[in-house]
This record gives C-alpha cells, sequence and structure tokens, in this order.
C-alpha cells in the first residue's frame, strides 16, 4: 500500500495539535503536575516544525530545513524536561535546547550538513540521544508504582532504536542528491511511526498523570497529614490484611498502645501549636524506634498504636520502653518550650500459635494502658491473659481516678471492673475514654 505524503503530513500537524491542546487542558485541571504543559508544548512545537518540513519548497530552506529540525529538536528536549519535571528533577536548560542549537550550529558550520545523508545522520542521532534521555528519566523512578510507566519506557526504547537503525541504513542505501525528498521510502516510514508514537505517548502520558493525581489522594486519605504516619483507617486496614497472611506463615505478633499523657493540659496551657509539635516529636520517635516491617498509626487525638509481627513478648516490651524513655527525655526542643511529656504504654502479646483478631488485640494493649494510667503513667505496662468470665464481668463501682504506684494491679483492675463492649467494636469509637478498662497485668515497668 503506498502512503500519501500530503494526506499524512496533514494528519500529523492536525492530529500533533490537537494532542498539544488535550496535555494543556489536562494541565490546566491538574497544576501541580508541570510536566503535562511541558508535554503539551512540546506537541504543539512539534506540530508546527512539521508544518514547515511539509512546506519544503515552497519556503526558505533556511525555514524548511534549518528552522524546522530545530523546532522538532526543542520538542524533544521539552519531552525530555516533562519527563525530569514529572519525577521531580529540575529543569536543564543545556539539555532543553542543546539539540537544537548543536544542529544549527553544524548546519551553519559543517560541509557535512551539506551532503544528502549527512543531516539524516546527524538528525537520528539528535532523536535518539533525547528518546533514550527521555526512557532514562522515567526508569529511574520505576519504584513509583505507575502502571503506565513501563509501557511508555518500551515505546521510547522503540522510537529510539528505530532512529538508531536509520543510520546504518542511510550510509548504505545512500539518498541520491537529484531524487525528491518526499519520494524516500524511509520518509514514509519514519512519518507514520512518528504519527503513532505522538498519538501513543499523548495518551500514555496522560494516564500516567492520572494514576499519579489518583495515588496521590489515595495516600492523603491513608495519611495523617499532623504526623505524615497512617491514620486510623490506614492502620486498621494494614493491621486486619496482616493478620490474614498470618494464618498462612504463623508468627508471634505484639501490639503496643500508646496514649499521650495530660495532652490536654498541654494543648490548654501551651496551645494547640506547641501540642501538634508534641505529637510530631512523638510520631518521630516512635519511627525511628520501630523496624520497617513494623505497623504505625495514629489513632486519633493523643493516642497512636503500633503492631510488631514476628516480636516476642521481651522485645516489644523494650521497644515499648525505648520509646517512652526516649519521648520522656527528649531533646531540647519540647523543653526549651517549658513542656514536660510523657507517654503511657499498653503491650499486648499472642504467640504464634494463638489465633487473634485486631479488635481482641488491641483491646488487650488498651487494657494493660488502662492499668498504665491508673498505675501514675509514663510507664509500660503488659497485658496477662484472663479468663472470659473476666472479659464480660460488669462494672459494679466507680473507678478511681487514679491509684497509687504501689496499687496491686490486679486489686485496681478488680476495683474498677470490665466493660462488656469493646471500643473497637465502632470505627467511630475512640479506644481512649474516660474510664479504661485494665485488664490483670504484670506489675512493674518494662
Amino acid at each position: 500500500m503506498e502512503l500519501d505524503v500530503k494526506t499524512m503530513f496533514v494528519v500529523t500537524i492536525s492530529v500533533t495539535a490537537i494532542l498539544g491542546l488535550l496535555l494543556i487542558f489536562s494541565w490546566y485541571q491538574h497544576r501541580k503536575i508541570e510536566a503535562l504543559a511541558w508535554w503539551g508544548a512540546a506537541h504543539l512545537v512539534a506540530s508546527v516544525a512539521v508544518w514547515m518540513i511539509g512546506a519544503r519548497g515552497t519556503i526558505a530552506v533556511f525555514w524548511s530545513v534549518e528552522m524546522s529540525n530545530a523546532l522538532l529538536f526543542l520538542a524533544a528536549g521539552m519531552t525530555w524536561t516533562g519527563a525530569r519535571l514529572f519525577d521531580g528533577n529540575r529543569i536543564s536548560l543545556i539539555g532543553l535546547i542543546g539539540g537544537a542549537l548543536a544542529w544549527i550550529l553544524a548546519a551553519q558550520t559543517t560541509g557535512f550538513m551539506h551532503t544528502p545523508t549527512g543531516p539524516i545522520i546527524f538528525s537520528s542521532m539528535i532523536i535518539s540521544v533525547y528518546t533514550f534521555a527521555t526512557a532514562m528519566e522515567f526508569w529511574r523512578s520505576r519504584q513509583e508504582s505507575l502502571l503506565s510507566r513501563l509501557p511508555l519506557i518500551v515505546m521510547l526504547s522503540m522510537h529510539g532504536v528505530l532512529y538508531l537503525v536509520r543510520i546504518p541504513l542511510t550510509l548504505l542505501t545512500p539518498v541520491s542528491e537529484n531524487e525528491p525528498f518526499f519520494s524516500s521510502a524511509w520518509f514514509g516510514v519514519i512519518g507514520l511511526e512518528s504519527l503513532l508514537y505522538m498519538i501513543a505517548t499523548a495518551f500514555i502520558l496522560l494516564a500516567m498523570a492520572k494514576e499519579r493525581t489518583e495515588l496521590e489522594h489515595k495516600a492523603a486519605a491513608m495519611i495523617d497529614p499532623l504526623t505524615g504516619i497512617a491514620n486510623r483507617r490506614a492502620f486498621l486496614d494494614g493491621a486486619l490484611r496482616r493478620l490474614k497472611q498470618r494464618s498462612r506463615d504463623p508468627q508471634p505478633v505484639a501490639a503496643l498502645l500508646f496514649d499521650l499523657d495530660r495532652f490536654k493540659s498541654i494543648n490548654d496551657r501551651f496551645g494547640h501549636p506547641v501540642g501538634d509539635r508534641v505529637l510530631r516529636k512523638f510520631s518521630d520517635i516512635a519511627v525511628s524506634e520501630l523496624r520497617s516491617t513494623d505497623l504505625l498509626g495514629r489513632l486519633g487525638g493523643e493516642e497512636f498504636a503500633a503492631v510488631l509481627f514476628g516480636a516476642e513478648i521481651g522485645s516489644a516490651s523494650a521497644t515499648a520502653e525505648r520509646i517512652r524513655k526516649a519521648f520522656a527525655e527528649g531533646d531540647g526542643t519540647l523543653h526549651s518550650y517549658g513542656v514536660v511529656a510523657s507517654v503511657s504504654v499498653g503491650v499486648a502479646f499472642v504467640s504464634a500459635d494463638e489465633p487473634i483478631d485486631v479488635e481482641t488485640l488491641l483491646t488487650r494493649a488498651d487494657e494493660a494502658l488502662y492499668v498504665a494510667k491508673a498505675r501514675g503513667r509514663n510507664r509500660v505496662e503488659i497485658a496477662d491473659a484472663y479468663t472470659e468470665s473476666a472479659r464480660n464481668m460488669q462494672r459494679v463501682d466507680k473507678a478511681p481516678a487514679t491509684a497509687p504506684a504501689d496499687a496491686d494491679p490486679r486489686l485496681v483492675a478488680i476495683s474498677m471492673g470490665l466493660v462488656p463492649n469493646s471500643p473497637m467494636a465502632s470505627d467511630k469509637a475512640p479506644l481512649n475514654q474516660n474510664i479504661r478498662r485494665p485488664v490483670l497485668a504484670s506489675g512493674g515497668s518494662r
């Protein structure tokens, strides 16, 4: 089948310009992704360059050959720059205009560019360099889970390979000086491939930008904006998912429940900005002390939780104590405000062969946290095993606001009673309530 060159030029110019406007319109809706504007502008510049190439013979050679190709290389540089911006890198002015400047300089100073094969070889080299550089930019940031990234890298690489193959083929089958420019077989192949390439890359770029926006929205819904750690929903979802996996790979699990002591008084006395600093400081300390495989989240207010998979009771309690001690000692940033902050910690542990769900595990840790509060705060308490009948006990007396530090935690638990309804039963119910339900805990700080 023979391709009509004029028709192909009209289609290429129109489609490329429309795609450029589509990319710019998409950027207008998502101003945060500046790369869309660069890719859209690149398509518009490329459409002008293709029009100038198609007008060869009707406009001056300077415009139809030198400037048209310079604009084409500038468009390639803009696409590469957009890839750098998309992955958070800075603009390189030399990289942006280097190809266009090299072409203009070579056209004005070297006789090589006035041979039939010289411009084809040199332009193919420039396009290949820009295309492979763009593919490399996307490859370097492949750790970002965007499904559209790999197809784009493959397409860019294939486009670059085509122009590389064009170089030896041009040397093997040189173009005659008397042969019309548009009659070359390679011209039809390159023109058709470039049209398909422009269409495919535009839609993949749009898909990739959409993917990133969706991931950012999803992450924003799962991250606590103040501390940068998982929020309540993300933490509970992650813990539920990991506990389901535990049925296939049994391992011990420990839950740590943290409650910052007298946090309301810190807010009332020093203001919410200082209170926010306290929350961020605690989350930073917890993140530094926990392993990368552990789950950490802010459940709400001043309450945090962590689930440690594969941790024995000794390791879990030691981790809780390190976090408690580091937060109590601080590094001077909070002390400069006159803030004395501490945290109480409840620890619950189950062995590898004991089935457990998220609600029960955190309830046990919550009950141990009650004991830590009742025994004077700023301490770690570990939940003991207790019977079903004890869990179903009804409240028989009001709990004391505090208990002496040397009080037997078992007597404290009996005096305070156990409430049958778990605070984890509803996703809206906070874990920390005014009256806590202590478990029969082991005495002493860990």
